[in-house]
């Protein structure tokens, strides 16, 4: 009679559907950034129609990759609560020094450890005067942010330069440039190197201790403090990888690009990585969210300037576009959070 009972409460339509909103709202919840990546890329699909290729999809990766190892950085010091408005200038600021030290060095492996120790030391920077001083974190990288900028701008105004440029007579500038500008198995190499970095930081907030507490800062900073966890060190360690992060990004662009424009390189990348991080699914509260969801609100958000492209709109109602998606992908949020 058990089983019978059973059977009959399976087969029962209100109960199905019951099941089927269960299962639907719970994968929203836990993948939300998934289906808002596949109804921007369908969207591209169609609006780019007999255009799309295989390498119309790599460039994706491509121009994803920049951005998304900065945003990498940035979804960790949300997690813990905190905001970083000063990647976008940091990343011009390590990005042109950078260029000095691999002009004067003319060594790679020299500027890229140069790029991710510069970047970290500015990250921790931060990250001291959040953590250890108790000062916000809107304000001291807002600070940063200003600080940085001006003074890549004030070097470029006193080498009499209006850009900084990797010498093109230098004996390795044809292996930083086909690094950047390269393939692996049809793959941008740039690509796969933020899909590396991105697995290693999985690894770090899933199965590390230090990534546990990141989201035990994020969700209450008062109970991690009272389990032991050292919140301030945690902090400066966060906006340390953070700014690693964003040296490693510079040193992808100079590869790239093999310049810096200190007025314009890098504008907006501090709202950029933001956007990313919440389309990925990160709450702006801290303590929710996967670093997976990441790859995907950066992939999304870049497929945002290819269908403006596709549909012949004007390129400065770029950021309208992408400020009304932030807009909706935060209502999405707040609506989740209520509903639980």
């Amino acid at each position: 009679m058990s089983n019978l009972s059973e059977n009959q409460i399976q087969a029962n339509p209100a109960i199905i559907r019951q099941d089927k909103k269960r299962f639907i709202k719970t994968f929203w919840y836990n993948y939300n950034y998934v289906i808002i990546f596949l109804v921007i890329f369908i969207a591209f699909l169609i609006i780019n129609g007999s255009e799309t290729t295989w390498t119309s999809i790599t460039n994706i990766f491509l121009h994803s990759a920049i951005l998304g190892t900065i945003s990498l950085g940035m979804g960790l010091v949300i997690m813990t609560g905190d905001i970083d408005l000063s990647v976008g200038s940091a990343f011009v600021f390590v990005g042109g020094l950078t260029i000095i030290v691999y002009n004067s060095t003319g060594s790679i492996i020299a500027a890229l450890i140069f790029a991710v120790f510069m970047g970290m030391l500015c990250g921790a920077l931060n990250g001291v005067l959040v953590g250890k001083l108790k000062m916000p974190s809107f304000i001291v990288t807002l600070a940063a942010m200003l600080i940085f900028r001006s003074i890549s701008q004030y070097m470029m105004n006193e080498m009499g330069e209006t850009r900084y440029r990797v010498e093109a007579n230098l004996g390795s500038y044809k292996s930083l440039f086909n690094f950047g500008n390269g393939n692996l198995l049809t793959i941008p190499r740039l690509a796969v190197v933020f899909w590396i970095i991105a697995a290693l930081i999985i690894y770090l907030t899933t199965s590390m201790k230090f990534g546990k507490n990141i989201y035990a800062i994020g969700s209450n900073e008062r109970a991690a403090k009272l389990a032991g966890i050292n919140v301030i060190w945690t902090r400066i360690k966060v906006f340390a990888i953070s700014g690693a992060l964003v040296g490693l990004a510079s040193f992808l662009k100079i590869a790239k690009d093999t310049s810096f424009d200190p007025a314009t390189s890098g504008k907006n990348f501090e709202l950029y990585a933001i956007a990313s991080v919440v389309i990925g699914g990160i709450s702006m509260s801290g303590g929710k969210g996967k670093i997976t969801g990441i790859i995907f609100g950066t992939m999304a958000f870049t497929i945002i300037d290819k269908i403006i492209t596709a549909m012949g709109m004007n390129a400065l109602l770029n950021d309208t576009v992408k400020g009304l998606i932030l807009l909706v992908a935060v209502g999405l949020q707040m609506i989740q959070k209520r509903e639980k």
